[in-house]
């Protein structure tokens, strides 16, 4: 989607999403998490990606060492790396 996109910031406390990147019609999801050691940590962090029923691509950024894969169709990957790609 490259660097030029409008970048929403949910403020709302009932929404667990982060983040949500916009540019013309396409759409980018994302939560940020420190890490993810608990099963009730990994629900809050993926639920409410999962919840959005669009095809537009999730992500899950983390700062641990275990960041990265695919959850349900969620990419997780460590936040840096999507920081300094260009494909975001």
């Amino acid at each position: 989607m490259g660097r030029q996109n409008e970048v929403i910031v949910t403020t709302d406390p009932s929404c667990e999403i982060d983040f949500i990147a916009t540019r013309q019609e396409n759409k980018l999801y994302i939560q940020v998490a420190q890490e993810i050691g608990l099963h009730e940590t990994e629900k809050r962090e993926y639920g409410s990606l999962l919840d959005i029923r669009d095809n537009y691509p999730k992500y899950v950024l983390r700062t641990d060492i275990f960041a990265g894969g695919n959850y349900e169709g969620i990419k997780t990957m460590h936040i840096a790396d999507f920081l300094l790609s260009d494909a975001y």
